[in-house]
C-alpha cells in the first residue's frame, strides 16, 4: 500500500486499444488528479465525472485523468465508457483498470476515489466520495497540490 508522501513508482492502466500506459511517464512533470470510478456508480457518473470536468477546466496546470475500475471479469469498451457522456469527445483522458490493480494500489475505499499525485510523483492525498464533504476536502487538497 502507498501512503501519503510516498513516491509512486508507476501507475499502469490500459487505453482503449489495450495498450499498457504508465500514467507517471505519460504525464511526467504535471500534478495529477486521478478519478477512479465505475460506470455503474451513480455518484461517479452523476457527481464525480461532472466535477472532474469542471476541475480540469478551472485548473489548467493540473492533469485530470479518469480511471474506470472493473470489478468483474467483463471487459469494458470505449463505447461503454462513452455511453455515459452526452458528447462524443471525452472531456479528459480516461483509461481502464481491468482487474482493479490501480484501485487496489491506492487502497481505495470505493468509487469514486480521488488520488492526487504531485508533479514529482509523490502521493499527496486520496479522498473517497463525491458528496459535499468530499468535494470540500478535494478543493482544499487541490489548492495545496498547486502550491507545491
Amino acid at each position: 500500500m502507498i501512503s501519503e508522501n510516498d513516491l509512486v513508482e508507476s501507475i499502469f492502466v490500459r487505453d482503449f486499444s489495450n495498450k499498457s500506459i504508465d500514467l507517471l511517464k505519460e504525464y511526467k512533470g504535471k500534478p495529477l488528479l486521478l478519478l477512479i470510478y465505475n460506470n455503474q456508480c451513480l455518484g461517479c457518473t452523476g457527481r464525480a465525472i461532472p466535477l472532474a470536468y469542471e476541475l480540469q477546466k478551472e485548473n489548467e496546470e493540473l492533469q485530470v485523468v479518469g480511471i474506470h475500475a472493473s470489478f468483474n471479469a467483463s471487459l469494458v469498451t470505449e463505447s461503454d465508457i462513452k455511453s455515459i457522456f452526452t458528447i462524443d469527445k471525452l472531456p479528459f483522458p480516461i483509461y481502464l483498470d481491468n482487474g482493479r490493480a490501480v484501485y487496489d494500489q491506492f487502497d481505495s475505499s470505493g468509487t469514486p476515489e480521488w488520488v492526487l499525485i504531485t508533479r514529482d510523483g509523490k502521493l499527496n492525498r486520496t479522498i473517497f466520495g463525491s458528496q459535499e464533504g468530499a468535494q470540500n476536502r478535494l478543493f482544499y487538497a487541490i489548492e495545496q497540490l498547486k502550491a507545491e
